[in-house]
């Protein structure tokens, strides 16, 4: 075996302890919901035991409509944050500041933000629950558009100003369609941090759950159970098919050139 080749294996087999290492805890909660309560075999009992609990349908339906609603939000002021980050001669300031919220802790955060609602006369609602999530969303969503504006050659802007076009026109029709992935790609991520958040979301809920929060309010009253477990296969399921997404599309990738 050359060098080369004994490298190669090396490192082939490194990649697959890595990989191992961060996906094997994943399949225990999916097996486990599959096997039957004192027996063997395969079973789908814990899923549909899920329609008969009556916490399960309204989390979920927070869960959907929060994330959503992130998802729009964060893509948004992503884009505003990457344009200033851009544009404006302060822009290491505000990439700081944008980025800031990754390096607070999450009960910290969801502390202060609760202490901040309260201080307002705001209620626990869906709104406080998007509200965090933003929060928490917002750095990568910022990170994502500006890295696909950074493949985008402005010169395509500078010939739409030569023709007459304004600056909201020539974002409109020139560099909109070019970054238009990295903004999908934002919406998606943002989506699947929502869906996946209990830290931040469990201190501002108030007496909404979502269906993080109601696993692990559960875990923490009754312990696990099939039924926890279910739940737990399908939002890791839910995550993996929206990241697999995000690769298969390559949204996050390199855009179109705006000539082809």
């Amino acid at each position: 075996m050359t060098w080369g080749n004994r490298t190669t294996w090396v490192l082939s087999v490194l990649a697959a302890v890595v990989l191992a290492f961060l996906y094997t805890p994943l399949v225990p909660p999916i097996t486990s919901s599959l096997r039957p309560e004192g027996g063997s075999g395969v079973t789908l009992d814990a899923y549909t035991s899920l329609y008969d609990d009556p916490v399960v349908p309204d989390a979920l339906w927070t869960t959907i409509e929060s994330a959503l609603i992130t998802a729009l939000v964060a893509m948004l002021l992503g884009l505003l944050g990457a344009m200033a980050v851009r544009e404006l001669r302060v822009s290491r300031g505000i990439l700081a500041l944008l980025l800031a919220p990754l390096f607070i802790p999450g009960v910290s955060m969801g502390l202060a933000d609760a202490f901040f609602f309260h201080e307002l006369g705001i209620d626990p609602s869906l709104l406080t629950i998007v509200a965090v999530q933003v929060l928490w969303c917002l750095p990568f969503a910022v990170l994502i558009v500006l890295t696909t504006m950074s493949t985008f050659d402005p010169i395509y802007l500078e010939a739409a100003y030569v023709h007459g076009a304004d600056r909201l026109r020539a974002f409109r029709d020139i560099e909109l369609p070019q970054i238009a992935p990295g903004l999908i790609g934002a919406a998606l991520f943002s989506f699947i941090l929502s869906i996946n958040e209990t830290v931040r979301t469990q201190l501002v809920q108030g007496p909404l759950n979502n269906i993080q929060t109601y696993i692990y309010s559960t875990y923490l009253q009754v312990g696990l159970n099939p039924s926890i477990y279910a739940l737990m296969s399908l939002l890791i399921i839910v995550s993996v098919v929206l990241f697999l997404l995000l690769l298969v599309r390559g949204l996050v990738t390199r855009p179109r050139s705006a000539v082809q």
